[in-house]
Formats: structure tokens, C-alpha cells, sequence
């Protein structure tokens, strides 16, 4: 009569499960926030700090470049240190594989953005 009840409780069992899943989400977003990650170009000469969300919070150049006629060779530097920056995408990855895994899921499953 009662046999649908072992359901019920696997039931509970998966919904504390997606609960903590999703405050460890919460944490590891805000975690991902507060991490820096810095980029540079021309032996060091441009550096570019980045959230490992990817937002651009600052930029550091070195005087000695700041000369009227290298203009286009800063601005190339500093594209350069933003995109080496950008391998910030690299350790949200990272991070959230091992979720994952500590959750006991795929490590490959992927999560929503």
C-alpha cells in the first residue's frame, strides 16, 4: 500500500542535493569575483587586472612607454595584456569542475553561466 513512499524520500534526498549545489554556485560566483588575475604584455611593461568574471578593474603601464610617437604600440600592448588577462575564463572553468566533482557530478557536466 505503501510503496511509492521510498520515492518520496530519494525525492527529498535529491532536493537537498540541487539545494547545496546552488549555495555552493552562490559562493563559488562571489568567490570568482574577489579573484584577480593579471595580464601583461611587453615583458611586463602593461599589466591588466581582471576579475575571473572578466571584468577589466584596472590597468598598470609603465611610464617609459608613454611616448607620443610609440601611440599605437601602447595601445597594441594593452589589448595584448587584456587578452592574456582573459585567461580568467580558464580557472572559472577550473573552479567550477571541481564543484562538480566535489558534488559527486561530471566534472564536464557544465553549469548555467
Amino acid at each position: 500500500m505503501f510503496k511509492g513512499l521510498g520515492q518520496l524520500g530519494d525525492m527529498a534526498k535529491m532536493m537537498k542535493a540541487a539545494k547545496e549545489m546552488q549555495e555552493r554556485m552562490l559562493t563559488l560566483q562571489e568567490d570568482l569575483g574577489r579573484m584577480i588575475v593579471i595580464g601583461e604584455a611587453g615583458g611586463g611593461l602593461v599589466k591588466a587586472r581582471v576579475t575571473a568574471k572578466g571584468e577589466l578593474t584596472g590597468l598598470d603601464i609603465d611610464p617609459t612607454i608613454l611616448v607620443a610617437s610609440e601611440k599605437e604600440v601602447v595601445e597594441d600592448l594593452i589589448v595584448a595584456a587584456v587578452k592574456d588577462a582573459r585567461r580568467a575564463q580558464d580557472k572559472v572553468g577550473e573552479e567550477q569542475r571541481k564543484l562538480m566533482t566535489e558534488l559527486g557530478l561530471p566534472a564536464d557536466m557544465g553549469l548555467p553561466g
